[in-house]
């Protein structure tokens, strides 16, 4: 790995732990920037890199570095009714980063493949959330969705649609600033 991607990743990975801990309570799972930085490792970085971002992200917070939800950090935050949707991050940046740089080509439309990405990636997101969540609390599947679903779905639909429009200008800006330095 070049130090260029070690950079990037560790500098993503920043953003997420400063965007994690920005919380609004919405009930038992609170509404968090995390998801928006997570969807930009993706769609920025690419799968790998951006996956990498997240992982190293969730390794800051599981030491118990104030990093999760509330500025909340530690393994029991994994453990706790949120860990899914904690694991859930590294899949939704690894899906939203899948194909990237095959957007970027000529004739295709980058900002709505970026957010179909991000769309799938939330909804495998949610399913591990929502899944660990019923495992944890013992409610049925309706509750927890009407719990952790559908109280996120607006919020992460404008996410979506910031990270989409955001995303494909910075990766080309970092894509010309690595031509420049070569």
């Amino acid at each position: 790995m070049k130090t260029r991607d070690v950079t990037l990743i560790a500098m993503m990975a920043a953003f997420i732990c400063v965007a994690g801990p920005l919380t609004v309570p919405v009930g038992p799972i609170p509404l968090s920037l995390a998801t928006f930085a997570v969807y930009l490792a993706g769609a920025v970085l690419g799968w790998k890199r951006g996956t990498a971002a997240v992982a190293l992200y969730l390794l800051i917070g599981l030491i118990g570095v104030p990093v999760f939800s509330g500025f909340t950090g530690g393994f029991q935050k994994l453990a706790g009714i949120t860990g899914g949707y904690l694991v859930g991050y590294l899949f939704c940046a690894l899906i939203t980063g899948l194909g990237t740089v095959d957007s970027d080509q000529p004739g295709k439309k980058p900002i709505i493949l970026s957010a179909l990405r991000m769309i799938t990636g939330t909804v495998v997101l949610y399913a591990f959330g929502t899944a660990w969540f019923v495992v944890q609390t013992g409610k049925t599947l309706g509750a927890a969705l009407a719990l952790c679903v559908l109280p996120f779905m607006i919020g992460d639909a404008v996410k979506i649609a910031a990270a989409a429009l955001i995303a494909t200008p910075v990766r080309r800006a970092l894509r010309k600033m690595n031509s420049a330095a070569s």
